[in-house]
């Protein structure tokens, strides 16, 4: 962790990075890349992502607090579960995912938003 004292907003992020009915938006402090990921609707990984990727599964491990919406989780091994707001989920690589309802699915992500939709 950085000696110094920093202070960052999602208002303002370092680097945004949008794809089919998504938006992460990345901030570069205290020596490490955190995301806020804006899901939108009608989103899902292997639909609006895996394009992007170029892989069956997203690859991408994540540690995640989930702020709003539910997202719906399918590992590769065939595990699933729906995160609601006020979770946490630590995801290996692996899975699937979608957004359910009306409701925009955001969450912030301390570990694999900077590999997450990068071309």
């Amino acid at each position: 962790m950085s000696a110094k004292t920093e202070q960052k907003s999602f208002d303002t992020p370092d680097e945004t990075r949008s794809f089919e009915r998504g938006v992460v938006d990345l901030l570069q402090i205290g020596e490490a890349e955190i995301g806020r990921l804006t899901l939108q609707p009608g989103w899902r990984w292997s639909e609006h992502v895996k394009p992007i990727a170029g892989t069956d599964l997203c690859q991408a491990p994540h540690f995640q607090y989930h702020l709003q919406g539910t997202l719906h989780v399918v590992m590769e091994d065939g595990t699933e579960f729906d995160a609601v707001a006020g979770d946490v989920t630590a995801l290996p690589q692996g899975h699937d995912a979608w957004v359910v309802g009306d409701e925009p699915v955001v969450v912030v992500d301390w570990w694999g938003a900077s590999n997450y939709a990068k071309q």
